[in-house]
Formats: C-alpha cells, structure tokens, sequence
C-alpha cells in the first residue's frame, strides 16, 4: 500500500474522527413511503428513542414528512430547543449514507456532498441524493459553512472511517463494488480520498462480510475507531458461523495494520450478534460495531441478547469516561441496517446558530 506523509500542508484539510467535538446529528425520519411501512409504528419508536438519546446530550437536526407527526412519536420531557425540524421528501433513512461528510478546511468547517446512488444502484434514492443540499438551501448549517459538491464521486459515511490523525480506514468489497466508481482502481481511489478528505494514507480492509448487508461490507459494520490508537472489530464467530473464515481473514489482517508510528493498534474484540433471521429465513447483518460515538456517550445496538452485555463491558472499555447508552435495534436489522447507519454525526460550528 502506497501511503502519503500528513505533512503541513495537507493538515489544512482534515477529515473529523467521530469523536471529535459535536454540534449535533442528523436523523431521517421513516415514513409510509418507505420501506418501513408495514412496521412503521415499531420503527419510530426506535428513532423516538435514538432521538430523546440525543437531544439529552447535543442538538438534533431531523428531516421528515411532518414536524407535527415526529413531534408526537418523541413526546414531551425533550429539550425542543435542540431540535430542528426540517420537511424535505426522502425515499428512505439512512442518513449516514445520504447525510454531508464534514471536512475542515482551514479550520472552518465544510460540508461535502457526495453522491449517494442507493449502494451501487441496489434502491432508490433520488431523493434522498438531494437532501444535503436542500438542507444547505434551507439554512440547516452556519452561514460560515459552504456545500461542496463531490459530484459524480459515490461514497456513503458508513464507507469510511476516520481516526482524525491523517488515517482513513475502508473496506476494498465496498469502495471496489460495481456502480459506485469503478471506473477507478483502487490507486486512484486512495489518491482522490487522500486529495479530498485530507488524509495521509488509507488502510484497506480486504475481509470481512455480513449476511443480508445490502451496503457491500461498509466499514462501519465490521471495524471502528475508539481513539487514533485503537480499534473495535467484530471477531470471529465460532467454526460453524458462515462468517468465520472472511471474519479470521479480517481480524487477522488487522492485526498487521500500524499506527503512524508504526506501533500496532489496540484492538477490542466485539461479539459476532446473535444470528438473527427475516420471515424467509434470510440472516439480518445484527452487528455491535454499529454505534453511534456522541460527546460523552456511545449510542450501541442492542439485540435482546446476553452478548449486549458483552459488548457494552468491550465498548466500556474502549471509550473510558463515556456512558455506554443500549438502544433496542432489532427492528433496524430488518431494513438491513442499525444504528450507526441511521445516524449521522455533525462537528462543533456546523449548524446555524438559532433553530
């Protein structure tokens, strides 16, 4: 792997980590439109309670088909003041995906637009493709803040992860896939991510799956940065697992991966989720490397399971000093997603002042 200095001229560009101070974060609220129709009351429970998770700690940017309809589902005892509401048509709510990619450059932060194409043409998403500049149209972000057009480049925020130091971390299944970019190879993916997002190198991932994942192995299911020294990843499930093979390459791969200074990272093993099924017996890709990482909080999937415990000691310990916070997912598994997936995160002086 080819790998470029973050020398000082490319620190005027750079690529937040997730626990870099927040604003606030986006969630995209489902609708009967979507895809959730048939268990839409199920679902906005879920987000009701995602919502009153964060509105408790930062601010909370929401956009949906009726202020007066979400208001109702997260009820009363929220700070409303930390809410912005803003009634833009989507086809569907992962915001991670759809959502801005924020950058600083120059220390002033930048939103960058990219397309979003449903994960390689799978869904639609023509709407949802607009709603970051309609949001910038709209006046969601700080009159200091510009939207970037990335346009024609695809890429989704679970695709990428960032430790904030100069290191992008992907997976080679997803940002390789066919109908994102594949007129590119995989150099000169790295070098437009490099130029872009102001990172000095890119750790690819080469292993590493989840059954019924539709995004083609984003990063975000399978391994994430706690802090620019350490890295939590879905270990290996027992031999009889289908994902224990590409789930071993993976870990194993990890293991060779270095910091900056060359020191090996500290890698938290999280457990492989209970396997979880649809109503024609597909496997939902339940995954506990799907948190949402907030300003003193970590916002992890749970499955109703014994291993939730066991992956809120492991996160516990990941994040010290931080409130390990359980928010039910099974019902985001059935759209094939969870809670990092619907969530996107903003930093300190990216929205407007004043709802």
């Amino acid at each position: 792997m080819k790998e470029t200095n973050f020398n000082a001229e490319r620190q005027t560009l750079l690529f937040p980590a997730e626990w870099y101070p927040q604003e606030g974060v986006q969630l995209t609220w489902p609708h009967e439109e979507t895809d959730w129709a048939p268990i839409l009351d199920e679902v906005s429970r879920c987000f009701a309670e995602i919502a009153r998770q964060i509105a408790q700690r930062e601010r909370l940017l929401i956009v949906c088909r009726s202020e007066q309809e979400v208001r109702r589902w997260i009820g009363e005892g929220v700070d409303y003041e930390r809410i912005q509401f803003f009634e833009i048509p989507s086809n569907d709510t992962w915001a991670r995906d759809h959502g801005g990619i924020t950058v600083f450059r120059n220390g002033t932060a930048e939103i960058l637009d990219f397309t979003f194409n449903g994960w390689g043409m799978k869904f639609p998403a023509a709407l949802d493709n607009y709603i970051t500049q309609t949001l910038y149209d709209h006046g969601a972000f700080a009159e200091q803040v510009a939207c970037r057009s990335m346009r024609p480049f695809v890429l989704e925020g679970g695709s990428v992860e960032s430790d904030g130091q100069g290191t992008l971390m992907v997976t080679a299944d997803c940002l390789l896939s066919r109908n994102r970019n594949e007129q590119m190879s995989r150099e000169e993916i790295t070098a437009f991510l490099q130029e872009t997002l102001g990172v000095g190198r890119v750790l690819w991932i080469d292993h590493g799956y989840l059954e019924g994942d539709d995004t083609d192995s984003h990063v975000d299911t399978l391994a994430r940065f706690c802090d620019e020294k350490t890295i939590a990843y879905v270990a290996p499930p027992t031999p009889e697992d289908p994902h224990h093979e590409a789930l071993q390459a993976m870990e194993a791969q990890l293991r060779t991966f270095r910091q900056m200074d060359g020191e090996p990272y500290r890698l938290v093993s999280l457990p492989m989720a209970d396997a979880a099924y649809d109503e024609e017996g597909n496997r939902l890709p339940a995954t506990y490397a799907n948190f949402l990482i907030l300003n003193d909080a970590v916002l992890m999937p749970c499955y109703a399971s014994p291993k939730d415990e066991v992956a809120r000691k492991a996160l516990a310990a990941a994040f010290p000093g931080r409130e390990i916070v359980g928010i039910d997912c099974r019902v985001l598994i059935r759209q094939h997603g969870s809670l990092h997936c619907v969530t996107m995160q903003y930093p300190k002086g990216t929205f407007r002042t004043t709802p």
